[in-house]
């Protein structure tokens, strides 16, 4: 009888076992990632992810993921060693020349031409490996600006998940083989050949902010007017890049542009972001945010899923975000605010760093009473109205009337309040409204 030979490019896991057990093995492996090491991989595609740790697993002749699990808990670096394998990083200078001519000749003076003459131009490489992509930015604005301009106008950031990888982009050394793809005459203008390699020119290169970021976790850069962010979603699952997507909406400028890879493209359940070019895949800002997209970059709000599925419930982000045109918050039962319409951003200065803030501590708390806050938010259970508000603006005063309407879930029990901003000169219009015969809180 001949011996049964496992396949070279199966994976390790015991055939054994079904696909079930394989999978619950796994998932205890990223769940023990994700709570002893702080290394979130849940919301990479599982194909790839048990690809590249099929990898690792068969350079150390381990033949299961529960057999793993014992290793990583027993060998303290390694799990430093998987996230190599896991985030490997693959660039290049100009990577896709006709692409990067396209941004050259398109969008780079596009940029420019919005911009006064000294106004600073904020660029963002999301996932910067080795350097290579942020050097290809600068070189471009380099050109189009001149050296002195650019280095007096352009301010860089080049963030990765991979330490190594920035450790490596921030020295923006190369070798003689990493640099051909560069045009001569670019290479000897940007580049010092040394004895080590190629380094990249010192004071364009003083321009660049390297950093450590989660693109799934932490909060993005702002006012960004260039977010080059390619061959890293592909990593993703939908949902995870969804809400990177959703970052980087909030990251961009209103006129600012992403550029993805060439096998990427923005999918997503509404046009947050659309075409420029196709075919270069490079988009411009869409559709506004809505709480559905705020809900999946927020970890808080995921870690509240009772309380998201009863807001689902009641449809009451639908009903505040879409059926008035006035300025609206929503309050959950625990004081703290969690939903802000863009009317009300507008008018209180509120931004994304004040979701999950408790109410009380924001300036516009101070429009209400605190005994009428309390009445409201925790033992009434009716609409109140508050008018004739004073609330200053520069240097005049909005006078407003406060609607206070409760938000209950199906049995009745109070989930928190909607409140509903109204300046009095348009106080007829909401008369007439739903709000119309509130009592009347004097």
């Amino acid at each position: 009888m001949s011996a049964q030979i496992r396949p070279k490019n199966s994976f390790l896991c015991d055939r054994s076992k079904d696909s079930e057990e394989v999978n619950q093995e796994f998932e205890a492996l990223l769940d023990y990632l994700k709570h002893n090491h702080k290394c979130d991989l849940t919301g990479y595609k599982r194909s790839t992810l048990m690809r590249r740790f099929h990898q690792r697993m068969q350079s150390i002749k381990i033949d299961s993921y529960s057999s793993y699990l014992g290793y990583l808990q027993t060998h303290g670096e390694e799990y430093l060693v998987i996230l190599e394998y896991v985030l490997i990083n693959v660039t290049s200078f100009f990577r896709d020349r006709d692409t990067w001519e396209y941004l050259a000749t398109e969008i780079v003076p596009t940029i420019i031409a919005n911009k006064q003459p000294d106004e600073q131009i904020k660029v963002w490489s999301a996932g910067c490996a080795s350097g290579q992509e942020v050097y290809s930015l600068l070189i471009l604005l380099a050109e189009a600006l001149g050296i002195e301009s650019c280095l007096q106008r352009v301010r860089c950031f080049a963030t990765d998940a991979d330490k190594a990888a920035i450790w490596q982009a921030r020295q923006g050394i190369y070798s003689e083989l990493e640099v051909a793809s560069i045009p001569t005459e670019l290479r000897d203008k940007y580049f010092e050949k040394t004895i080590n390699g190629y380094v990249f020119h010192s004071k364009l290169r003083q321009k660049v902010v390297f950093a450590y970021h989660d693109l799934t976790q932490d909060a993005p850069m702002s006012k960004i007017d260039l977010l080059v962010c390619r061959n890293v979603m592909i990593y993703f699952n939908l949902n995870m890049q969804n809400s990177i997507l959703a970052r980087f909406h909030i990251a961009l400028k209103d006129n600012g542009f992403l550029f993805l890879g060439k096998t990427e493209a923005v999918i997503n359940r509404r046009q947050i972001f659309k075409p420029i070019s196709l075919k270069h895949h490079i988009y411009t800002k869409g559709a506004n945010l809505e709480v559905k997209d705020y809900s999946l970059i927020n970890p808080r709000y995921r870690e509240k899923p009772a309380l998201e599925a009863k807001l689902q419930q009641n449809n009451i982000c639908q009903a505040a975000y879409e059926s008035h045109p006035f300025a609206q918050l929503i309050v959950n039962i625990n004081g703290c605010l969690i939903a802000v319409n863009k009317q009300a951003n507008t008018l209180f200065g509120l931004t994304l760093k004040d979701l999950y803030r408790p109410f009380a501590e924001l300036e516009v708390a101070k429009l209400l009473d605190n005994s009428v806050a309390h009445r409201a938010f925790y033992r009434d259970r009716r609409p109140l109205t508050l008018k004739n508000m004073q609330w200053k603006v520069a240097r005049s005063t909005k006078f407003l009337d406060i609607l206070i309407t409760p938000v209950l879930n199906q049995t009745k029990s109070m989930l928190g309040v909607n409140l509903t901003f109204i300046a009095a000169s348009d106080r007829q219009q909401v008369e007439q409204e739903e709000f119309a015969g509130a009592p009347l809180l004097k």
